[in-house]
């Protein structure tokens, strides 16, 4: 799922050739965000355009040559005056008279020609990892590109045999090269995607226009009158940082070095460059902007901005008794929520403050809807996926925290706050405690080496992150006991998970966000409910997200089987606020609501509950020593591991495989667990007490 869609897309023809264009936004400035070379498209700039679309108008097009727009045949086609002739022409389209424009790589250089060519229609030219046609040979980059080789091993890759007969290992070894950083396993897999939606004959003839001479050199960068500013990695592999420099210098323009950054740092360093680039934009416009609301640091209350994660409305309840402790700890605290629905709903409901900005927040749990199918959400995979979502929300949350002058941020699962604050500490602006109820990404046995590999990465990141940065968290807490986390390793070479979690975490035991006395006498709670004395209840619910409707849906179809064997069961099904109720089917004996007030309280007095696998849920119907039948998500690694295995420590639940499972094994399990007395382990019930403590010392 896209963070942002755009406000308006389109094609323009210009000598017979369409070249597809987008536009986000509506700000009174333009930024125009150009194709570099045609190996890539206009989803290079993914990062960027949900941010800056949020302050300025933002055009983007893909090259000729690759996305949505015509392939050419020839290298004349692909001359560089070509690619700015067709700016020129999506300017007019959109009918944009003067924009800031931003090249990156030979993006760059079209951003020069544009500058110096048309400086009415440029407000200031940022060129970024700059591959200037001048500094070194193009006859023998021609000569090298169109030779023969016995081998092909390292740079000899760029070249017109081995692109026929291995186009992918020439894509997969340039990214390499453009993404030296550690841990860029994702940008590297997009990029490589993206270069194989072109041919290799179009990105042949992208080769060949642009070894052709265009007298489009030095004088071009000499004659820029608008503000330039010129930025480069001192890691780059594809073009020299002499090179940027050299830019520079020509253009008289401020140089600014990336250390340890590669050639695309707008995917690898998206926060800095989204920062720069709109600082530059800000500048080159004459824009001014201040904060609405400067507070003196002794006549202010103590304020939190409290994130809740929005997969589960578990979260949400558990959060909202920890605030309610915190307040307790720390009168007259100002606490803003940042969050997204339905998170949003349950805080509205609760009477408290959720922050404007939460309705920039780009919605997490429609992304992961999006990515499942038939009970089957490959979890990791889709976080993977949401890596744009997190870049948009993270420079939603890091704007409120710098107006806002808070205390401290609570994150709970926000992984992107975790993520990006130790990208860049110099970003963190108050206090941080970060909440999690797991730690350590796990591979599916259906990944094979591949995932094995691509998490370990990705926890060998988040450990060096902590490792080099022990600041950034404040205070970390983990959901839960040292037990509750999973044995093992968290990779090849790399620490054991609880031994290395008691090291760097507080444990604040399970918050369930119950109050026990509320549950304590079931024959009143379900009196009160409207449960009579002898029938029996059978409650179904999926939580908050969308994923679960399958299971929903095979669970109505077990019904009368088990309504044949018991006859006097009521079926309860809660599809919660992200499913249409009407899209389920109907069966006798079977309520289906969309929403029902209070339902931890239904679940604590029901005989029997039927759920999707997430901890929450579980962990509640655990504390109410409710019956419950289980079914994780295939491929969810939380839910197959870290929940089972928390579940197993509290002999709590019957676990059940959806994908094994026929109607008749469900309704056979029902049957069987309806009447099953529980002796579950004993969950303590003051988590949110000793979790606001642990908060309280940071305010």
């Amino acid at each position: 799922m896209r963070a942002r869609q755009p406000d308006q897309s389109g094609h323009v023809e210009r000598d017979g050739v369409r070249i597809y264009y987008e536009v986000f936004g509506d700000g009174p400035s333009t930024l125009l965000l150009l194709p570099a070379w045609s190996i890539a498209h206009s989803r290079m700039w993914k990062a960027q355009a949900p941010y800056l679309a949020r302050h300025y108008r933002v055009i983007t097009f893909d090259g000729r040559g690759n996305g949505l727009s015509d392939r050419p045949a020839g290298a004349e086609a692909y001359r560089a005056w070509e690619f700015v002739a067709d700016a020129i022409a999506v300017l007019d389209a959109t009918e944009t008279e003067r924009a800031v424009v931003v090249g990156l790589s030979q993006g760059s250089h079209f951003a020069a020609i544009l500058a110096a060519r048309h400086p009415d229609r440029v407000a200031g030219a940022m060129l970024v990892s700059s591959a200037a046609p001048f500094g070194h040979n193009l006859s023998r980059e021609k000569q090298a590109f169109l030779a023969h080789h016995e081998t092909h091993e390292g740079w000899a890759k760029y070249n017109k045999d081995y692109w026929q007969s291995d186009y992918r290992g020439f894509t997969e070894f340039f990214f390499q090269q453009a993404f030296p950083e550690p841990h860029s396993s994702k940008q590297i897999e997009d990029a490589v995607a993206w270069a194989n939606e072109t041919d290799v004959a179009t990105l042949t003839d992208t080769v060949l226009g642009r070894l052709l001479p265009d007298g489009e050199g030095e004088e071009v960068y000499r004659g820029i009158r608008s503000p330039v500013l010129v930025v480069h990695g001192d890691q780059d592999r594809i073009t020299p940082l002499a090179g940027g420099k050299h830019v520079a210098e020509l253009t008289g323009a401020p140089f600014v070095t990336l250390e340890g950054s590669g050639h695309i740092p707008t995917a690898r360093d998206p926060v800095t460059m989204n920062r720069m680039i709109r600082d530059f934009a800000d500048r080159a416009t004459g824009r001014i902007t201040a904060p609405a609301i400067i507070r003196r640091g002794l006549g202010r209350r103590n304020r939190v901005l409290y994130l809740s994660s929005p997969i589960g409305l578990g979260h949400g309840r558990r959060d909202l008794a920890i605030a309610r402790q915190l307040r307790r700890l720390r009168p007259g605290l100002e606490i803003d929520w940042l969050a997204q629905h339905p998170v949003t709903a349950l805080l509205d409901k609760a009477g408290e403050a959720t922050h404007p900005a939460s309705r920039l927040l780009v919605n997490e749990s429609a992304h992961i809807e999006s990515e499942a199918c038939e009970h089957d959400l490959h979890v990791f995979e889709a976080l993977r996926r949401m890596d744009e979502i997190l870049v948009a929300n993270f420079m939603v949350f890091q704007d409120v925290v710098e107006e806002g002058q808070y205390d401290l941020v609570v994150a709970d699962e926000a992984w992107d706050v975790d993520h990006f604050w130790h990208e860049h500490p110099e970003l963190k602006r108050c206090g941080l405690a970060w909440f999690t109820d797991f730690i350590g990404y796990m591979p599916m046995p259906e990944g094979g080496e591949r995932e094995a590999g691509l998490t370990a990465d990705y926890n060998a990141e988040m450990i060096e992150h902590i490792d080099r940065y022990p600041g950034v968290r404040d205070r970390a807490i983990f959901v839960g006991d040292p037990e509750d986390i999973v044995g093992g390793a968290f990779g090849a070479g790399l620490p054991e998970i609880r031994t290395w979690a008691q090291d760097h975490f507080d444990f604040s035991g399970y918050i369930t966000g119950i109050d026990a006395g509320e549950i304590a006498d079931r024959s009143a709670l379900r009196n009160r409910l409207g449960y009579a004395k002898d029938e029996k209840v059978c409650i179904v619910t999926v939580g908050g997200s969308g994923v679960g409707v399958a299971l929903l849906k095979r669970i109505i179809q077990a019904s009368e089987a088990v309504r044949r064997r018991v006859p006097d069961l009521r079926f309860l099904i809660v599809a919660g606020p992200r499913i249409d109720p009407a899209s389920l089917p109907q069966a006798a004996g079977v309520e289906i609501r969309g929403y029902v007030d209070d339902l931890h309280l239904h679940l604590a007095a029901c005989d029997l509950a039927v759920v999707q696998g997430g901890l929450t849920t579980c962990m509640e119907l655990t504390a109410a020593g409710t019956p419950f039948i289980y079914f994780p998500l295939h491929n969810h690694f939380e839910q197959q591991v870290h929940v089972r295995h928390r579940l197993g420590r509290h002999a709590a639940g019957r676990c059940m495989d959806y994908l094994a499972s026929t109607v008749d094994d469900i309704a056979e399990a029902i049957v069987q667990e309806i009447d099953r007395p529980v002796t579950y382990r004993a969950v303590r019930g003051d988590g949110d007490v000793r979790a606001a403590e642990m908060l309280a010392e940071l305010i």
